[in-house]
């Protein structure tokens, strides 16, 4: 499996990202949403950046369970009831981010949304893999 993760000069730094991402390979791992639900059900954490690493930390443990690493990470998409905290804890999410999934940065897009699933979830993830 070959992920190319591609940033054009003539667009701004990434930071925490990448623009795009070439995929080369034979399976497809599409994980479904993960919020910072723990193995009970019940959401955790009080703050965005506590549920961003335990939701972050379920969303690699779906995708280690189906073979992959966080490098094999194509796309991500987070979901976030709070748009305007999401920027204001983007640098701690970044060391976050990469203590959990390190720098290989997929394609990402961060999505302002009224509610969640889970009423008490600040943020979601998922995202798409590409293995060998």
């Amino acid at each position: 499996m070959t992920l190319r993760r591609i940033n054009p000069a003539e667009l701004s730094p990434p930071t925490g990202f990448s623009h795009a991402v070439t995929a080369t390979g034979s399976r497809l791992v599409l994980l479904a949403g993960q919020t910072a639900l723990d193995g009970t059900g019940r959401v955790v954490g009080e703050s965005l950046p506590e549920q961003f690493g335990t939701a972050l930390t379920n969303l690699l443990t779906a995708l280690r369970a189906a073979g992959g690493t966080p490098a094999d990470l194509a796309r991500v998409t987070v979901y976030t009831t709070d748009v305007a905290g999401y920027r204001a804890c983007a640098t701690e999410l970044g060391r976050i981010w990469r203590r959990l999934a390190g720098r290989d940065y997929p394609a990402m897009a961060v999505v302002g949304v009224v509610r969640l699933w889970d009423e008490a979830a600040a943020v979601e993830l998922d995202g798409l893999a590409v293995l060998e």
